[in-house]
């Protein structure tokens, strides 16, 4: 965190302190308009930023940006090492988009190479809004805390109707059976409807991934290819597509 948002988040401040903290928020924000406007329409892949490329699930992350890119989307990620560098990585070798944001951290995270363009921002919910924003589809990969708030707030503003019901893909079945155990858990107490269920995919297969992003993205959402084509891989949205 930046020493203006510890201080914001310690309770109450003076009036001039508030209004100047919402500015720096508006201008994080704008810089991440800026920057995102012309990305296309895009898929977000979370997952940690500690796995290196020798880790099944790097591999596994690059793979799935590579399939993504050939879907035609744009491959968005927190622009940061481990999964994001991989799922970057996976679009760049066939050729795909790669963007990202990245969050401004003291030591931990860094703008990976593998990126056209990306923006650094100063504050997580500004990032994480922006990594809803441009999205179509939701790929969660293994990951910490961070990759969990990402999961829960995507799922949360589809399940509430606050964003269109836009597909998610839970991906590694082994690392995220405790999470599924709960979300179970939670529907068996009714704190969550029975259809609430059928918001994600739970899966270890990029082919099934691929085909349900396919169906419910591209399909759902009216995307078609730019014409005349800049690349074969970029998508647009035509007029009945994000609402």
């Amino acid at each position: 965190m930046t020493k203006s948002e510890i201080r914001f988040l310690e309770g109450p401040q003076s009036r001039w302190s508030e209004f100047t903290f919402t500015l720096k928020t508006m201008m994080d924000f704008i810089r991440g308009f800026r920057a995102l406007h012309f990305a296309g329409p895009c898929v977000t892949i979370f997952g940690s930023a500690r796995f290196k490329e020798d880790h099944p699930d790097y591999i596994r992350a690059r793979e799935i940006g590579a399939e993504m890119a050939k879907l035609g989307f744009t491959v968005m990620t927190g622009g940061g090492p481990g999964i994001m560098e991989a799922a970057n990585r996976g679009a760049k070798d066939v050729g795909g988009r790669s963007i990202g944001c990245n969050i401004v951290l003291p030591m931990e995270q860094y703008a990976n190479p593998y990126l056209d363009h990306w923006v650094n921002i100063r504050y997580f919910f500004v990032r994480k809004t922006l990594l809803i924003k441009y999205s179509y589809a939701f790929i969660v990969m293994p990951g910490g805390f961070g990759t969990l708030d990402e999961f829960f707030e995507a799922i949360t503003l589809i399940q509430t109707g606050k964003i269109s019901r836009f597909p998610i893909v839970l991906f590694d079945k082994e690392f995220h059976s405790a999470l599924m155990d709960h979300v179970h858990k939670m529907r068996i107490e009714k704190a969550i409807s029975e259809s609430d269920l059928d918001l994600f995919i739970y899966t270890d297969s990029v082919e099934e991934a691929t085909q349900f992003i396919r169906k419910k993205a591209i399909e759902d959402f009216g995307l078609t290819y730019r014409k005349p084509k800049p690349s074969p891989f970029l998508l647009e949205r035509i007029f009945n597509g994000r609402s």
